[in-house]
């Protein structure tokens, strides 16, 4: 048996074995949320997957340093850089400065991120914090003579990019023909994106820095670059984020990496599939975006969310329901409780970790964490030192909310078995009921005694 990680590599369309440049620290970089409104469950299911990676390369002795971006510039509301700047428009909507819209939603999406036990990035890295790299980075590309300028900015000229359709499969043929809702005229191809956007006049942009002689902004895709140049290097280990970022924005961060740096950008790059809720997709029309908070006004845990995302696989399109949550929080609170009953010594001792190289074993291939909680469920021996290893593959805080009883309650669950054994049922029914404030049940099974957790 061995502990050896497979993941699935979007450059190649295929499962390899992981084999990072340097042993002693692999390099990751997690394209982050746009802050312009608090991130929905479908935004944060791909972190989860994201802290999943970590969390396995941690259990197989890697050292990791991730870096997390936060775009708080130059998100466009289309990915064709059209459209109005998604914090613009996020401030317009609110009344509020943009720096005032960013400010507000990154501490919420760090706020959520917390509550699902994430593991925190290297780096915060927000995009206005990497105007100068930025800046830096158009003039290699000017230099090499891959951009151009129109009215409106400098792009990139994709067709001085000979593998620029590889990473996407892209049918650039059949995009010229069909062209781009909006294509610009000014645009050579398609699927020639901006560097740097140029601040029209009349055009309301707070975010605005003098380049070139005009005051603008930096394209979405550049951010990824400096950012990862700046902080990582040339060439990382592993890039991840959605299926969607494959066709234009992932393919833009390779082409104007790898121009101006004459390296590849990263060696395996990893992509989350999307989250449906109820079978449609999520939008504020339908009135189906969820937030943390709002599974938590239902009675629900950050932590069965995030449960109920790790019961599939990060490559699978998911469809949420409030009837699945239930189930993933059963789950979840059906582990506490065999927690509870190794405090009570009814745990299976430990066979030398050979359950939990079973579990580790199934998640490294391919981060399958469904299959891995199969393997747990499966798993005979099931001690504290079994639970303590699950916890921290899956980050699910399971010892933390299965604490073992303090005296009080150990001294209401005996006063209880007391009163009973005298039949007063009044008194029994009161300490019944105290240690149910306490989140705690009595339940008899197989002729025994045990304490439970409730919820």
């Amino acid at each position: 048996m061995t502990n050896k990680v497979q993941l699935y590599n979007t450059l190649t369309r295929k499962i390899e074995a992981f084999v990072p440049f340097n042993p002693n620290q692999v390099k990751i970089y997690t394209c982050g949320p746009t802050v312009y409104s608090r991130a929905h469950i479908g935004n944060l299911a791909a972190y989860i997957y994201w802290d999943l990676l970590v969390r396995v390369l941690e259990a197989n002795d890697y050292q990791v340093k991730r870096i997390l971006n936060l775009t708080d510039v130059g998100h466009l509301s289309s990915d064709g850089d059209e459209g109005e700047d998604k914090l613009e428009k996020g401030a317009r909507k609110t009344g509020k400065s943009v720096w005032g819209v960013a400010e507000e939603y990154i501490e919420t999406f760090q706020k959520d991120f917390r509550k699902l036990n994430l593991k925190e990035p290297a780096i915060w890295a927000r995009a206005t914090d990497y105007i100068k790299q930025d800046e830096e980075l158009v003039e290699r590309l000017r230099e090499q003579e891959v951009t151009y300028e129109t009215h409106d900015g400098i792009y990139f000229d994709t067709s001085k990019f000979p593998h620029y359709a590889d990473f996407a499969r892209l049918d650039l043929a059949g995009l010229q023909a069909g062209k781009r809702v909006d294509f610009s005229s000014e645009k050579r191809n398609p699927s020639d994106f901006a560097v740097w956007k140029f601040i029209q006049p009349g055009e309301k942009h707070d975010m605005r820095w003098h380049f070139l002689g005009h005051d603008g902004y930096p394209g979405w895709h550049l951010e990824c670059s400096s950012i990862i140049h700046a902080e990582l290097g040339e060439t990382i280990d592993i890039h991840t984020g959605g299926i969607d970022h494959i066709p234009v924005h992932h393919s833009n961060e390779i082409a104007q990496s790898e121009v101006a740096f004459e390296k590849h950008l990263a060696k395996y790059w990893l992509h989350c599939n999307h989250l449906t809720i109820d079978g449609e997709k999520i939008s504020k029309s339908l009135g189906n975006v969820y937030a943390v908070s709002d599974l938590e006004e239902r009675g629900f845990s950050p932590m069965d969310f995030k449960m109920w995302v790790l019961q599939g696989h990060y490559q699978s399109e998911r469809n949420f329901s409030f009837r699945d949550l239930e189930a993933a929080r059963k789950r979840r609170l059906n582990w506490r409780n065999l927690i509870a009953k190794c405090y009570q010594g009814e745990c299976n001792e430990s066979n030398n970790g050979a359950d939990f190289a079973t579990v580790l074993e199934t998640v490294n291939h391919n981060l399958n964490s469904a299959e891995a909680i199969v393997a747990i469920e499966d798993a005979e021996h099931k001690d504290l030192i079994f639970w303590r290893k699950v916890d921290q593959l899956f980050g699910l805080n399971l010892l933390e909310d299965a604490a073992d009883i303090d005296y009080d309650a150990r001294k209401m669950i005996a006063d209880f078995n007391t009163e009973r054994a005298k039949k007063n049922y009044q008194k029994s029914d009161q300490l019944r009921e105290q240690l149910a404030e306490r989140n705690l049940r009595i339940i008899e099974q197989d002729g025994k005694q045990y304490w439970q957790y409730i919820k």
